[in-house]
C-alpha cells in the first residue's frame, strides 16, 4: 500500500499559499495608495476652497470698479437697482444689497460678502456688454402714436409734471405726445423712439407722483389759489384770506363753505394738520357751548357748525375753531371726512 504523503507531486499540486499572500499584499498596497491619493486630493480641494474664500474681497459703500458695475447690473435684474450702472458703490447699491439680504433672512448690512455674491450670481445671468456699458436697445412699446385711453392720460399728466408735455391732457397719443416722449427719452439716454416702453415708463414713474383727477381731466380750481399742500390727497383747505373752507380730493374742489376764525386773542392756528378726532354732538367742556359735527385738528381747535355764526355772521369770532354756518354743508362734510385727512390753514 502506498503512503499518499510519499507520492510524487505534479504541477497541479503546487502549494498556493505564497501566491495568495502576494495578491493580498498587492491589493492592500493599492488600497493604501488609493486612500493616500484621495486624501491628498481632498486636502488639495479643501485648501483651494479655503484660499478662494480668503481671496474674496467684500464690497461695500464707497468701493469702485468693474466688480461693482457687475453687482449693480445683477441687482437690476432683480429690480433692486436702476438700469444705469456707475461703478460706484453708492447708497442705492447698498439699499439694493440690503433688500436682497433681508428677503433671505440674513443680516441686512448692505455689504456684499461671499455668501451674498454666490447667491446673487446663482439666480441672475451674466450681464451683457450692453448692460455693463449702459447701451440700451428699445423695448416692446406699451403705448405709441394712435393709442387712446386712461393710460395715455396718465403718461401725459406725468410728462406735464416734469415740463415735457404742454397743453391739455387728452388721452390721445398724438404728435405732441410723441415729441414729449422723445425729449424725455433723449434727456435720460433711453433709445429715442417716441414710444413708451417699460424702461421709459419706469423712469417716468420714478420722477413723478400719481396724477390727481384735476391733472388728468384739466380741472381748474375756482376762487383763490389753493395752497399746494391741498392739491394731493384729501384735505380741508381753510383759507383765512377768502374766509372759506374747500373740501379738496385729488386736487378737485368738491365743496366750498364760508367760515370764520378765532379772535386776535385766541387765533386759529395756521399750518398743516390732520383730523385726529370726530364728534357729531360735541359740547365744549371749556366753554360749555355746543360744537356739532366737530372735526378736531389741533388740540381743542376743530372745524364745526356754529349756531352763533349762523345767527350773527362775522359780527363775532370763535375761540380758535373754524366755524361753519351752513349746517347741512358741515353735516355733509362730517360724513365724508376721515380720521387722518389733512387740514391746511393758510392765507392765499
Amino acid at each position: 500500500m502506498i503512503d499518499p504523503s510519499s507520492a510524487p507531486r505534479g504541477r497541479n499540486h503546487m502549494p498556493r499559499r505564497p501566491a495568495r499572500r502576494l495578491a493580498q499584499r498587492l491589493v492592500a498596497l493599492l488600497l493604501a495608495l488609493l486612500v493616500a491619493l484621495t486624501g491628498l486630493a481632498a486636502v488639495g480641494t479643501t485648501s483651494a476652497t479655503a484660499a478662494a474664500r480668503a481671496d474674496f474681497a467684500p464690497m461695500r459703500i464707497g468701493d469702485t470698479g468693474w466688480r461693482v458695475r457687475q453687482l449693480q447690473s445683477r441687482l437690476h435684474q432683480l429690480d433692486l437697482h436702476s438700469e444705469v450702472v456707475t461703478s460706484r458703490f453708492d447708497r442705492e447699491t447698498r439699499a439694493g444689497v440690503a433688500t436682497f439680504q433681508r428677503r433671505r433672512g440674513w443680516d441686512a448690512d448692505g455689504v456684499v460678502d461671499e455668501r451674498t455674491w454666490l447667491k446673487l450670481t446663482s439666480i441672475t445671468t451674466e450681464p451683457t456688454t450692453e448692460a455693463l456699458h449702459n447701451v440700451y436697445t428699445p423695448g416692446r412699446p406699451l403705448l405709441q402714436r394712435g393709442d387712446t385711453g386712461m393710460w395715455v392720460r396718465q403718461v401725459q399728466a406725468r410728462l406735464s409734471q416734469v415740463r415735457w408735455f404742454e397743453g391739455r391732457v387728452t388721452g390721445r397719443y398724438a404728435r405732441s405726445t410723441v415729441t414729449a416722449v422723445e425729449g424725455f427719452q433723449a434727456k435720460r439716454r433711453i433709445p429715442v423712439t417716441g414710444q413708451v416702453d417699460r424702461r421709459t415708463l419706469t423712469r417716468l414713474k420714478e420722477m413723478t407722483r400719481t396724477p390727481t383727477r384735476a391733472e388728468l381731466f384739466n380741472i381748474v380750481a375756482t376762487g383763490p389759489a389753493l395752497d399746494p399742500r391741498c392739491t394731493t390727497g384729501r384735505a380741508m383747505c381753510v383759507d383765512k384770506t377768502s374766509r372759506s373752507l374747500r373740501w379738496v380730493v385729488d386736487g378737485v374742489v368738491l365743496k366750498t363753505v364760508e367760515v370764520r376764525f378765532g379772535s386776535d386773542e385766541l387765533p386759529t392756528r395756521e399750518g398743516a394738520f390732520a383730523v385726529f378726532r370726530k364728534s357729531r354732538d360735541h359740547v365744549s367742556s371749556l366753554y360749555d357751548t355746543p360744537m356739532p359735527f366737530a372735526m378736531f385738528f389741533s388740540g381743542g381747535q376743530a372745524v364745526h357748525y356754529s349756531p352763533d355764526f349762523a345767527a350773527n355772521g362775522y359780527d363775532g369770532a370763535s375761540h380758535g375753531c373754524v366755524n361753519v354756518r351752513d349746517r347741512a354743508a358741515v353735516a355733509w362734510l362730517f360724513d365724508r371726512v376721515r380720521i387722518g385727512d389733512e387740514v391746511i390753514v393758510y392765507r392765499s
